[in-house]
């Protein structure tokens, strides 16, 4: 074994993804096509509406449209490949594209938690402290917050990436998932890797948990202030906030299952891992904007303005 010891010989991983059926197949391709371009049109809808609509130009619907953004990277890092391979028989991915999706899933996935933090606090100060809304959160205070939820997602991945990057992979390379999920790659390495996998889980567990942590507490303080206000302005803060919830709970639900047996493999892992590709993503466009009067009064006034008439909706 020492012969291995160094150096990788795998050069590609085989992704053994959703399903062996070759009719269903084809039948999860139609379906995961019209998912992927329904998220994806769905959040750069979104973001459009934001820039193109001077109301919304507030600090609320700029971190919005930033988690779109970080919706359609996390829709687009797997699931274009997962669609097109539902036609391969050889369901193939490099080295190099394997370390990638591993590196982008764990950036994209960080700074969304991160950025779900900051969109709470936004809705804190914005409840808690309404005078002073505009001046704590400032452009700046904005962008600082968005720089930072990219800066924790982009060094937690890369703190995945440095361990894993080096590892010998020196025999079997079947990965049981459509893309390259860390705690499945790592147990291909040629060598005891439990010290690994445990790094790896404590890394990523430490930051879930820290958010969720900080969601839990700004949540329900803010709940707690608007029960203790109870006025007119009430019912519209609530449906603003019961869609922020929906989507944090949304997010850390599965990811709270993946904690408790990190390493196992069970069929519902799969599940799991469509969910956060292609349903979070399509989502959160629908729980933002069905909840948001402000948002889709914004939608009809673009569509208007870009269509005419010529359209009868």
């Amino acid at each position: 074994t020492d012969g291995w010891s160094n150096k990788s010989v795998v050069t590609k991983f085989v992704l053994l993804g959703l399903s062996s059926s070759q009719e269903l197949q084809v039948l999860l391709f139609f379906v995961f096509s019209v998912f992927y371009g329904a998220a994806v049109l769905g959040n750069i809808l979104i973001i459009l509406t934001v820039i193109t609509d001077s109301h919304l130009h507030s600090p609320m619907y700029f971190l919005l449209s930033n988690l779109s953004f970080i919706e359609v990277c996390q829709a687009t890092f797997a699931t274009p490949k997962m669609i097109a391979d539902f036609l391969n028989e050889h369901k193939t991915i490099t080295f190099q594209g394997c370390m990638s999706q591993i590196f982008f899933l764990h950036v994209f996935g960080g700074s969304e938690m991160v950025l779900l933090v900051a969109m709470a606090y936004d809705r804190y100060i914005a409840i808690c402290k309404p005078l002073h809304y505009m001046t704590i959160m400032s452009r700046k205070v904005c962008t600082v917050l968005v720089g930072v939820s990219w800066a924790i997602g982009i060094l937690h991945s890369a703190s995945h990436l440095a361990c894993t990057v080096n590892l010998p992979f020196c025999g079997p390379n079947k990965v049981d998932n459509f893309f390259c999920d860390l705690p499945l790659v790592i147990k291909l390495a040629c060598l005891d890797t439990y010290i690994l996998e445990i790094l790896v889980l404590t890394n990523s567990g430490l930051l879930s948990l820290i958010c969720f942590l900080l969601l839990l507490i700004s949540y329900t303080i803010i709940l707690a202030t608007v029960h203790r206000q109870a006025s007119g302005g009430t019912s519209k803060a609530l449906s603003t906030l019961s869609a922020h919830i929906t989507v944090v709970v949304l997010f850390f639900g599965p990811l709270i299952f993946i904690y408790i047996w990190p390493f196992e493999s069970f069929p519902i892992d799969k599940f799991i891992s469509v969910f956060f590709t292609v349903f979070t993503p399509l989502l959160n466009p629908i729980i933002y904007t069905l909840r948001n009067k402000d948002v889709k009064k914004a939608m009809r006034k673009l569509r208007n303005r870009h269509m005419g008439s010529k359209w009868v909706f």
